[in-house]
């Protein structure tokens, strides 16, 4: 039967034949025709990249016009396996409709069952194939991943952008095909005794950039694929390196300042998040204008919770090999700290506090007063959560710490808030807290307690006195209104101090 398939369709077409669809029964591999499955390019995706597998090592064999099985591996002679392998490729070329499960179900399952060879082929070694092979099995998984993606379902209906964390996600239905095709890209890319002086001719620029944009998908199943590839790419290739930061950048500029929305955020982000923990010493001024530029204004959009574990793992990572970045971090959280958003507000006050424990003491002092500003705003916020992940800050020892050195400074700041909390906070949780820190600051040192004591009890009395007289001024001009009432006068009061 193999001889025959490598006998079969061996006459050379001509340029009109080769040109005509009706020649396939459907269309060929590479070819969108009337009958093809396309999907609508849309404005927010990637372009569909063309995908036609013609090379010179194609053209050595003849066309295949149908999937049909051929023999397995193992059942032909060595020096016909790499002939073999491009025959498989072929066949994995060829695209099927997958809204319809029942259409082409035999192709289909053909399909799938040369994959799962190629996958074992390729995992027994990547030293057993040609350069050829390998060039034509690069482009075979082109053509299988590098796609249209269908656009989101509000980009259609022109109603307003639903709340990601409440969508369904989209599951990609030929993901049965699909899947296996990472997993051969996978086999090709992580072995150690695969050449990367040769890979990297087919693993190029632009298979990498066509690779970052599939991270759009909103098929998680993909994206964990996405994210493995592109890891042990940048780890492989350090050719590629520069590029793919560069590539990831310009994905959170977009996300950032046009759409903030991007299914791909935290998986691009857990990859920084390795990127950064191999960062050497010193750090290149470029790593730390990334750190600026993108990481920090993250905290900007509103789906920020999808991402932000990744995003404070990736801060901290910066914190820790460099301490000196801990006051620009720290500002950059102040910058983009949310006001009505109590939600995000919590997830804040979670990232200062991993930020915190690993910042030195002379960092610390240069944003220790704007920073607990900021807290102090947080002990009196209405919201019992806020207030409480705010208290939650003095369970660190390492915070601790930091405040019981400059506590001359801070105190004097919160001071006004713990007792606003003691006297007047709905919460009895926070009221509790509250009073433990303040019992803790004036066992720290009783006489810098007194004296903030003191002045606290002296702007309250302030503020009666000056409440008092506003209250006065509004008694005598109420008492003057009515008293011009009752002599029936038009003119006007002007009540003075």
């Amino acid at each position: 039967m193999f001889k025959k398939i490598m006998k079969g369709g061996s006459r050379k077409l001509s340029r009109n034949e080769s040109n005509d669809p009706s020649m396939y029964g459907f269309d060929p591999p590479g070819r969108s025709g009337p009958g093809s499955n396309m999907v609508v390019n849309h404005a927010s995706r990637g372009s569909p990249v063309p995908s036609s597998p013609v090379s010179r090592a194609a053209t050595q064999l003849p066309p295949m016009y149908s999937v049909e099985p051929l023999p397995l591996f193992r059942d032909v002679p060595v020096p016909e396996r790499q002939t073999l392998f491009l025959r498989k490729l072929q066949i994995c070329c060829f695209q099927f409709d997958f809204t319809d499960t029942l259409k082409n179900a035999r192709e289909k399952e053909i399909k799938r069952q040369t994959l799962l060879e190629l996958v074992d082929f390729i995992q027994s070694g990547s030293k057993m194939i040609n350069e050829t092979c390998q060039e034509e099995m690069v482009k075979m998984i082109s053509v299988n991943i590098f796609r249209c993606l269908p656009p989101a379902s509000h980009e259609n209906t022109g109603q307003e952008p639903a709340d990601p964390e409440e969508e369904e996600p989209y599951l990609e239905p030929s993901w049965p095909h699909l899947q296996l095709v990472y997993e051969l890209l996978l086999r090709y890319v992580v072995p150690s005794d695969t050449d990367t002086k040769v890979a990297k001719r087919y693993i190029d620029h632009s298979f990498v950039l066509r690779l970052l944009e599939l991270f759009e998908t909103e098929d998680p199943r993909e994206r964990e694929y996405l994210k493995t590839v592109l890891h042990r790419i940048y780890g492989k290739f350090m050719v590629h390196r520069p590029f793919i930061r560069k590539g990831i950048n310009h994905i959170f500029y977009r996300f950032i300042y046009e759409t903030e929305r991007h299914s791909g955020i935290g998986e691009l982000l857990e990859i920084l998040g390795s990127i950064i923990n191999g960062f050497a010493l010193p750090m290149k001024e470029e790593h730390k204008l990334f750190l600026i530029r993108a990481l920090i204004p993250l905290h900007k959009p509103k789906p920020i919770a999808i991402y932000h574990q990744q995003l404070s793992y990736c801060i901290v990572q910066f914190v820790e090999k460099d301490y000196k970045l801990a006051d620009t971090v720290i500002r950059g959280l102040l910058k983009f700290w949310p006001v009505t958003n109590c939600t995000k507000e919590v997830l804040f006050l979670g990232e200062l506090e991993e930020v915190l424990e690993a910042t030195q003491p002379v960092e610390f002092q240069r944003c220790m007063v704007p920073l607990f500003q900021q807290i102090a705003r947080c002990l009196n916020s209405s919201h019992f959560q806020v207030a409480e992940r705010s208290l939650f800050l003095w369970n660190n020892e390492h915070i601790v710490g930091l405040i019981a050195q400059n506590r001359s400074v801070i105190l004097p700041i919160i001071y006004g808030s713990l007792e606003k909390n003691i006297e007047s906070h709905w919460n009895q949780a926070v009221h509790g807290l509250s009073s433990n820190i303040k019992r803790m600051f004036m066992e720290m040192d009783p006489e810098l307690f007194e004296e903030c004591q003191q002045q606290y009890e002296e702007k309250q009395a302030t503020w009666k006195a000056v409440e008092e007289q506003r209250q006065s001024r509004w008694r005598r001009l109420d008492e003057a209104v009515e008293e011009q009432e009752r002599l029936g006068g038009g003119e006007d009061y002007m009540i003075t101090s």
